[in-house]
């Protein structure tokens, strides 16, 4: 990397609104951080019993080493299961984080597991009414395994969508700690992801048959590791990359590759120099702070990465004492160039990308641009600089170590140099207007479609879109229109099966777009989508005041969402309510009972959809 360079007039301007904004709920979030933090360590502080309780389990020497000698004790929360190929790998985790430990003079205890579901599996199923709130309850789950009080660090084990997302908000609730991610990587490339998403569009078109989808499917998910396309859970690694809580270009190293045992050896390594009494006590409270969350932002509006992060990281954000919303994101966005294409942004996957320079090709534009802050904490003594380089394995030692990159990228038609973007705004943009705030992903949209007029159709399902595609009710320009798909509706499912019968309808020539106050896959791109519709209909929102055939314009070049109907008549209509049997699935069954009390406390989107505050 070139020596720092003065950040960008914008970013600075953001960055700085963010801390005024937040300045009263972060010096209260570090105030009591340093309060924990100055404690004596638990097994000194802990009465007899609760310590005995706390290590009863350990073999006599490791005992030893935590109660008389003082070794730092590491918390390790995973997620893992073996049903998850993103999770299955971490199966052997454990064992060996237990073994760097003891040869460092430390102890790790698996202080507990999180869920993790895959949006995959429940995609248009009851389950997915449970995935955002997945999220919250992972971070519950994070504070229930770190609220025995007695770890000196905490290592995190998870991937996908809403793990990461949990896992970190659960971390900064105990901000006083040190924290290092340690991700498991990707599965192997299989089917192109340009031939799934075909197959599945002529499934759609009953042009093939159940058995050839599956064959497909299969062939596209096969293997242990995350999904290869540049959904949510390979943004989560982007993201944690730019924040600096990984171990230094590890997020899409293979399950199977021998450098990604040495990559967790060197986690364990790296939390213990953070550690009270270590060479540089760094608890994560103090790592998040908002250029930190900002830099994030810049690698996700950079990658064209997935629009939950406008939920996942305000959320977040807002763990860390810090306030951020979606004008953030989208003054951000004008300034922030597109420097990768992943699919769905384009034809690569995140292997490809990974070969092309990855994350740290990304980081390193960034970084030398202004775009990002250089001058932030991170889990690497080397700083944010560290991130720009790739892991390797020396042949002689068979030690680790780190490679500069080459100044071109490895493929353009993948990641590109600042100077030459692919856009020269972020993937991701904001649109306001009469149908209020909400999201669109424009990286994957192609420019002739970033403007849709035409009449609306509304549903109030997605099961009811799906039936008229069926039919043939929507062969036509058309704005489908879904909505009662928010939080507190039916806690804002993904939208996804929805992606191939609109992409049909657009491939056959028709003006197609798509307005919901629900969710879309990180996957989705090609169809235009507003998504995140705040505030949501069940509430009274816009959407509920929509009706068939009302003009809609989706302007993502302006950044515009409109209505074409008189004010007159706009003020005098009665939102519509959300039809009985619809409110009676959402509350029960599979599950959904048990999360009433989230679904009528949640916050908006744009405020995360957070259920604790």
């Amino acid at each position: 990397m070139s020596s720092p360079v003065a950040i960008h007039p914008v970013v600075h301007a953001v960055t700085e609104r963010i801390r005024k904004r937040s300045q009263a709920l972060r010096s209260a979030y570090l105030e009591g951080l340093d309060r924990l933090a100055a404690r004596i360590r638990g097994a000194d502080r802990m009465g007899c019993a609760n310590v005995a309780h706390a290590f009863a389990a350990m073999p006599a020497q490791d005992r030893l080493r935590v109660v008389a000698q003082k070794a730092p004790n590491i918390g390790v929360v995973t997620a893992y299961n073996d049903m998850l190929s993103a999770h299955q790998p971490y199966e052997g985790y454990p064992a060996c984080i237990r073994d760097e430990a003891r040869q460092r003079g430390a102890i790790a205890q698996v202080a507990g597991g999180v869920p993790a579901m895959c949006d995959g599996i429940t995609q248009g199923q009851p389950g997915m009414e449970l995935s955002l709130f997945s999220r919250d309850t992972i971070a519950m789950s994070t504070a229930v395994a770190l609220s025995h009080d007695v770890f000196d660090a905490a290592l995190l084990l998870g991937v996908c969508d809403k793990i990461v997302p949990g896992l970190l908000i659960g971390a900064l609730h105990f901000g006083h700690l040190p924290c290092v991610f340690v991700p498991a990587g990707p599965m192997s490339s299989g089917l192109p992801n340009k031939d799934k998403a075909r197959v599945r569009e002529q499934a759609a078109q009953g042009l093939v048959g159940r058995e050839a989808l599956l064959a497909s499917e299969s062939q596209a998910y096969h293997g242990p590791g995350t999904c290869t396309f540049y959904g949510t859970a390979n943004s989560n690694q982007m993201l944690l990359e730019a924040m600096g809580l990984h171990v230094p270009g590890s997020a899409f190293i293979h399950p199977h590759d021998g450098l990604r045992e040495q990559l967790t050896r060197q986690a364990v390594r790296q939390v213990l120099d953070l550690v009270r009494g270590g060479p540089r006590f760094t608890p994560i409270g103090r790592l998040v702070d908002e250029r930190a969350i900002v830099n994030a932002m810049a690698a996700l509006l950079a990658t064209g990465g997935s629009t939950n992060h406008l939920i996942h990281w305000v959320a977040v954000a807002r763990s860390a004492g810090l306030v951020i919303d979606w004008t953030d994101f989208a003054e951000l966005s004008a300034v922030v160039p597109l420097l990768a294409r992943v699919y769905p942004n384009g034809s690569a996957d995140v292997n490809q990308f990974q070969q092309a320079g990855g994350p740290g090709f990304v980081l390193r534009e960034l970084l030398d641009a202004g775009l990002m802050h250089a001058d932030v904490m991170t889990v690497d003594a080397g700083g944010l600089a560290a991130y720009t380089r790739v892991p390797a394995l020396d042949a002689a030692s068979a030690r680790l170590t780190w490679w500069a990159l080459p100044s071109a990228p490895g493929d353009d038609s993948v990641v590109r140099r600042v100077g030459q973007p692919f856009s020269p705004s972020g993937g991701l943009r904001l649109l306001q207007g009469r149908l209020g705030r909400a999201v669109i992903k424009v990286s994957a949209v192609p420019q002739d479609r970033q403007v849709i007029e035409a009449p609306a159709s509304v549903f109030d399902s997605q099961e009811a879109l799906l039936a008229a595609f069926q039919v043939g009710e929507l062969e036509r320009d058309v704005v489908a229109v879904v909505r009662f798909q928010g939080p507190a509706a039916n806690g804002m499912p993904e939208l996804h099966k929805l992606t191939p019968p609109l992409a049909v309808l657009q491939n056959r020539g028709f003006r197609v777009a798509l307005v919901t106050d629900g969710r879309m896959s990180g996957a989705s791109g090609k169809v235009p989508a507003a998504i995140h519709v705040t505030p949501e209909a069940l509430g009274g929102g816009p959407l509920a005041r929509l009706r068939d055939g009302d003009v809609v314009r989706l302007d993502a070049l302006s950044g515009t969402l409109e209505v074409l109907v008189p004010d007159d008549e706009w003020a005098r209509r009665v939102p519509a309510q959300r039809p009985e049997h619809l409110a009676a699935d959402s509350a029960h069954g599979l599950g959904r009972d048990l999360f009433a009390g989230l679904r009528r406390n949640v916050r908006s989107a744009e405020e995360g959809a957070v259920t604790w505050l």
